[in-house]
């Protein structure tokens, strides 16, 4: 027969339980944040390169929030072993929906130990190009150069090629250009190599090179190169690309031959 007063009490109880878990989760939250202010401000964090630090931070507040679950668990009543008993039962299943999280997390404990790149790079991956901003335990988030933020398992990552274009301090600008074939060899390329000395961020070791690469039957093609820091790379591209057209059109250097095809 239902008893009134006993159901009443259980509900209070239950009420009690869930005002009480949600105090332990409140409370919780703002302990887990002060705790991982504490470690990011602490020697033992703190010296740690970037994406090192990033990674660790993740790490500890993932493992306090567990901790903070499992608190919420026993302040609800529900016993541990029959928890523990659930999730053994259910294990295979969590572990195949768990699977590409898995991948993923393994993949973040890889990139902490081979670093292919840290915080600020600038990497091709995975189909994605753009600087690192995060590296958390389970994702990298890149930004693009136009603003645009992308997130990439690091599962996925440790499975594709990375083109790390900020990991060395000096880049190669490779440049072509065109000429048409009546044109003076030594004369195109001496006035590449002048425009390149010129520029203050073009560097002097390695030397600039400019040299006949190929052609056609109304061109010939030209390869530049020239060396600079990593940082000045695109300011060295877009100049030179300038600097040399201009030149060459001041020098009086003829562009290649348009080949006009009729259907005629």
């Amino acid at each position: 027969m239902f008893n009134i007063a006993v159901a009443g009490t259980t509900l209070i109880a239950l009420c009690y339980k869930i005002v009480g878990a949600l105090v332990v989760w409140i409370l919780g939250k703002w302990i887990v944040g002060k705790i991982v202010r504490l470690f990011e401000k602490s020697k033992l964090i703190g010296g740690l390169e970037d994406t090192a630090r990033s990674f660790a931070l993740n790490a500890i507040r993932t493992l306090l929030y567990v901790v903070l679950v499992i608190s919420i668990v026993q302040v609800l009543g529900i016993p541990m072993a029959s928890v523990i008993t659930v999730l053994a039962s259910a294990g295979v299943a969590v572990g195949m929906a768990m699977q590409g999280s898995l991948s993923n997390l393994a993949g973040g404990i890889m990139l902490m130990i081979f670093r292919p790149y840290k915080l600020g790079d600038y990497i091709v991956a995975a189909g994605e190009e753009g600087i690192v901003k995060d590296i958390a335990l389970f994702y990298t988030t890149l930004l693009t150069l136009d603003n645009r933020k992308v997130i990439i398992p690091n599962g996925s990552l440790m499975n594709s090629n990375i083109q790390n274009f900020s990991a060395e301090e000096l880049r190669r600008v490779d440049l072509s250009f065109g000429a048409a074939k009546s044109e003076n060899i030594d004369q195109i390329t001496g006035i590449m190599l002048d425009v390149m000395k010129a520029n203050e961020k073009v560097l002097s070791d390695p030397a600039p090179f400019a040299a006949l690469s190929g052609g056609t039957n109304e061109a010939m093609q030209f390869t530049v190169r020239a060396w600079c820091k990593g940082s000045d790379y695109w300011d060295v591209f877009f100049a030179l690309t300038h600097d040399i057209t201009s030149a060459l059109g001041a020098a009086g250097i003829k562009a290649p031959a348009v080949r006009v095809i009729s259907d005629k």
